[in-house]
């Protein structure tokens, strides 16, 4: 948008076209001030390098809920694709005994720890499992446990760590 603004030059007025934003500015110059320590611009300059910290970035554009598999929920639902052994990070040294699950909500695929002795062997394939976060810092993995952000809790909506001591049987499904 243009605006028609006048200047008054020895006597003789001429009129000049600039733009509407210049023609505001110009004007709230002459009123407001414009230093280093202006409120203006002390807050442009805040919001412009809240997203220089990482958190502020991640919560404005909702990444954790993006990049999350159970989409910000705690727990989710999956069918065993495989058993897999996890190797132990240095200095243990171990299999620890994991299953590749992929959720009921949206089909992804995910690595989950089954925590017991003898766990493993009441889980098979094509099993229905409920999963939950492992525990590590920020919803990362938890331990010596690479790559492993989650835990298997129950089987064929049976607890897991009642079928470790033995109190159920596994239904059959």
């Amino acid at each position: 948008m243009w605006v028609v603004h006048c200047y008054l030059r020895c006597s003789v007025v001429i009129p000049v076209m600039i733009k509407y934003e210049e023609y505001i500015s110009e004007q709230i110059g002459e009123i407001m001030g414009k230093g280093m320590n202006a409120a203006r611009k002390l807050k442009r300059d805040r919001q412009k390098f809240r997203w220089s910290d990482m958190q502020y970035k991640r919560r404005a554009l909702n990444l954790k809920k993006r990049t999350d598999p159970l989409e910000g929920a705690p727990q989710g639902r999956g069918i065993v694709i495989e058993k897999v052994g996890i190797e132990a990070k240095q200095p243990n040294s171990a299999i620890r005994k994991c299953v590749r699950v992929q959720l009921i909500k949206n089909g992804r695929m995910v690595t989950a720890f089954v925590p017991g002795d003898r766990a493993i062997t009441f889980i098979d394939e094509h099993d229905e499992v409920l999963i939950e976060g492992i525990g590590g810092a920020m919803g990362k993995s938890y331990g010596d446990i690479p790559g492993v952000r989650f835990k298997v809790i129950k089987v064929n909506n049976v607890s897991l760590k009642e079928l470790v001591r033995g109190k159920v049987e596994k239904p059959v499904r």
